[in-house]
């Protein structure tokens, strides 16, 4: 990714991390939501216990993008949607659980 793209990405992952943690908060604090706790007995069994959080798939998308993905387009929406999901995973555990509940319950396993 050269400096005029990661230019052209900063505003709309600027957005999509907002959007993605409005979503993530109104979940766990507005529903009262809790994934270690709702999800244990469903995706934590598939998963053999090993929490996935959505920063690890951001990651992974950001890779596929960097290593496999050829046109451009489909590129720069893969790095927009990778690092949305990566940095609203860690805004959520480190700015808004930690200061919130004391703890960034960053989890790996269930």
């Amino acid at each position: 990714m050269n400096n005029k793209q990661s230019n052209s990405i900063f505003r709309p992952v600027l957005l999509f991390t907002t959007i993605f943690e409005g979503i993530t908060a109104g979940a766990r604090f507005g529903l009262n939501l809790n994934s270690t706790r709702d999800t244990a007995s469903t995706i934590g069994r598939l998963t053999m216990g090993i929490r996935i959080h959505h920063g690890y798939i951001g990651l992974l998308l950001v890779l596929i993008a960097f290593l496999a993905i050829k046109n451009r387009g489909w590129q720069k929406q893969m790095y927009i949607l990778g690092w949305s999901l990566f940095f609203s995973d860690m805004a959520h555990h480190f700015l808004v659980l930690w200061p919130i509940t004391g703890s960034p319950e960053f989890d790996l396993t269930y």
